[in-house]
Formats: C-alpha cells, structure tokens, sequence
C-alpha cells in the first residue's frame, strides 16, 4: 500500500506541492491527499479530524505547523515543513527587480533568518539591499507580521514587503502596500516528499515487526510444595488459557504454550501497539489474577526474526522477575529495555468520528447504520493498511458477529461506501466469502 501524505496549506500552497509532487521519482509509491485552508488556524482542526487516515504530514510552510503544535495536535504524529531556503528569496527578488528595476533598496522580510540573508547576500552580491528583517521560530500571528510591515511603509524604511504568509500578502495588498510573497522551491518540496517518504517506509517496517507477548506464572512456595499438581491447580491454570486465548484473538496472535505456566503470544508490533497503550494490558493481568488467583509476570520481546524477538521476551521475563511490584517489561531489537507500570501507560489509540458533510449526514438518517461505526471501520482499515475487508475481519475488528459485520458492510455497499470486488474461498470446505473493496 501506498504511503499516504496530507498536505496541508493554503489552497495555492496545495496545488503548487502537488504539482511538484507529480515530476517526483517515486511518486507512484505515494497517495497524497489535499488539505487546503483559508486560515492558518483552520490547520490544527483539519489534522485532527483526519489524523487516523494520513501517515506522514506535510504542512506548506512554517506557520500552519507550529500553530498546530501550539494546540497539542502534532502528538505523535509524523510532520515536516519545506524550510525557506535563499533559493526562494532569490526567486522573489528576481520577481521584483522584473518589475520595477533597480528603483527598491529597502526591503521588509519575515520568517526567514537573519543568517540565511545574510548568506545568500554575500553569496550573491546582495550587499544594495537593505533588509528589514522579522524571523521567528515558533508560530506568530498574521496580525503582528503585517503590523511590522505596514510600520516599515508607513515609517519610509521599505518600498516593498517581503512575506511567506497568503494571509499577510493579501492584506498587505489590500492596504496598496507593494509586496512579495516568498514560496519554497521544488528542490525543498522534494526533499521534504523523499524524507515523508522513507519515514513512512520505515514506520510500516517497524509496525510489521515480529512481537512475542509472554505470560508467565509466578509460583509461590505452597504451588512448589505439592499444590502444583493439584486438581485446583489445573483448574486455575486452564482458567488462564481461556483469558489468554481471548487475548490472542484480540492481537490476532498464535497462541503457544511453551511448558508450565509459560505461554507465548506471536503477533506484530503494529498490533501490539495498537493495543498497549489502551492500558488493556493490565486490565488483562488484573482479571488473571481475580479469575484464576494466579501471578503472572508479563513481557514483550520485538525482532527482526521470531528467535531475535524470542531471544528479546526472555531477557524482558528475567528482567520482570527483578521486580516486586506488577510491571510490563519490553525488549526492541536494540536491546533496550523498557518497564510500565499502569500509571505511565498513555492514552489509547482513538479514532475520530469523521465530518461526512451535509449531504451524507442526510443520507445517515435514512441508514441502518451510523457514521460513528462506518468512521471506526475507515480507522480500524487505515491502522491495518488495507481497503480489502471480508466479513470475518470486520467482525473481528469491532467485536461483534459475522451476521452484525455482514449487515453493516452490505448497508455499507448500499450507500456506496463499499463495493464487493470478489470472492475467496475460505478453505477446502465452505461458501466463498465475498470480499469487499471500502470506498472511503
């Protein structure tokens, strides 16, 4: 599957990345999807209503990503920005000296750095102009850019404005004040296209990584004295397998028992994480220990291969054996070692129930569905990087019967939200299945 980008600008901005994006070498590889705004304050809320269907973010320029990350959208997420680079200063001075000669001297400027003009000006010759110069390196008002550079016009120290923001090039128009806008050059879009790209090739890898989840029974003296083979014993313990059965369905693991009281889980990083930080981890050692009175120690071991990520979980089993208190201990393929307790785990993997717009709520009111299930369905298809589900899967996914999956994806395929692509036959034995294509 395709690595999906979000671009995220004004609506020129967009067009100008996505035309460039387009003579990109390995565009085919990439799907990206537009996210144009009027007003840079409009960034944050269009990353958070869509953050569950983009893999890497690209904001058009420096103001829309630090607002964002002032609101506390940019958590965890993937994002870059093309910096300003002399190249597109020079491009803007070029535009200037085209149409009004050698007559402006004084120049107003923001965002960019005293130290880049003062690069390309040596570099360049550019020793004639004398810049008036606003950088900063956080998010700033549109307001207080434009006051600084209706204040140069009006005080005689510039003929002519400089800005990298639309919002402040059209004030400033508005108010016959001559002005420039500054946009990135293709080299700085392409650069940023082959970072998102391969970062987002290497967060698919890490998600597809082999993970062991390993429970293992802690003993007390009395179990070691003669209770361990007791009818009571065998009860709890086969208690524990019903728990843990449950759980490996819910990872989509193969369950394994290794010897006594130890049992391994195999499964992916991306599934584990997707359910690690829903701290459904230690509910499950909770009910363990309620249900069937046993202690477990609990670790995961991440790898390249299944013997470097067992290897891994049995130096994370020793290291909870250190322990006195109920922790969750992981080993990556680096090596390094990380204790949880429930206290330090964060806040669960969400979706975001999605703005369908006017026409598809009214469509919703007549359907025997709702959007909050259909938008979980799109977030559950994103993490699991596919748009070809069965019935089986996305009753796996929601947690309810085939006959309920079955329902929604054919209300789904009524509304036109899906398609049916084609059938698979589940075995040797059975109806095929149809499989359908999510439409979102």
């Amino acid at each position: 599957m395709r690595i999906r980008i979000g671009v995220v600008g004004p609506t020129d901005s967009t067009e100008r990345i996505l035309d460039v994006s387009k003579s990109f070498e390995d565009y085919e590889s990439l799907e990206i999807i537009s996210f144009p705004y009027e007003h840079t304050k409009e960034a944050a809320e269009i990353v958070r209503k869509n953050r569950h269907r983009i893999d890497q973010w690209f904001f058009s320029g420096q103001a829309p990503y630090f607002f964002a990350k002032s609101q506390g959208i940019l958590k965890g997420l993937e994002v870059s920005y093309p910096p300003l680079y002399g190249s597109s200063l020079l491009g803007a001075l070029i535009e200037m000296l085209m149409a009004k000669g050698n007559q402006v001297k004084n120049i107003s400027l923001d965002t960019i750095k005293k130290s880049e003009v003062a690069f390309i000006s040596k570099a360049h010759s550019l020793d004639d102009f004398n810049f008036q110069i606003f950088s900063y390196d956080d998010y700033r008002p549109p307001e207080e850019i434009i006051a600084f550079h209706e204040k140069n016009f009006k005080e005689g120290k510039c003929e002519v404005a400089f800005t990298c923001l639309k919002e402040v090039y059209m004030t400033l128009q508005e108010r016959e004040i001559p002005c420039y806008r500054i946009i990135p050059s293709q080299l700085a879009i392409k650069l940023v296209l082959r970072y998102l790209k391969e970062r987002g090739e290497s967060a698919r890898y890490r998600q597809s990584q082999i993970a062991i989840h390993g429970f293992e029974v802690i003993h007390t003296n009395a179990s070691e004295e003669g209770q361990y083979y007791s009818y009571e014993m065998k009860r709890q313990s086969l208690d524990l397998k019903h728990m843990l059965l449950d759980f490996a369905e819910k990872v989509q693991g193969s369950f394994v028992q290794i010897g006594d009281g130890l049992f391994f889980i195999y499964t992916t990083r991306g599934e584990i994480d997707s359910h690690f930080n829903d701290k459904s981890l230690f509910k499950k050692l909770s009910e363990i220990h309620l249900k069937s009175k046993l202690k477990v120690r609990v670790g995961i071991g991440y790898g390249i291969t299944a013997v470097d990520a067992e290897r891994n979980l049995r130096l994370a089993l020793h290291y909870a054996e250190e322990q006195k208190e109920a922790v969750l201990v992981s080993v990556n393929e680096e090596k390094e070692v990380k204790q949880f307790t429930e206290a330090e785990v964060n806040s669960a993997i969400s979706f975001q129930p999605r703005n369908w717009g006017a026409e598809w709520e009214e469509k919703f009111k007549d359907a025997q569905i709702s959007p909050t299930i259909v938008s979980k369905i799109e977030s559950l298809a994103f993490h699991y990087n596919t748009n070809v589900v069965t019935v089986k899967e996305v009753a796996s996914w929601l947690k309810r019967t085939e006959r309920n999956a079955r329902r929604i994806l054919t209300e789904m395929e009524r509304l036109g939200i899906a398609k049916v692509s084609g059938m698979e036959q589940p075995g040797n034995a059975g109806r095929p299945r149809k499989v359908y294509e999510l439409k979102f």
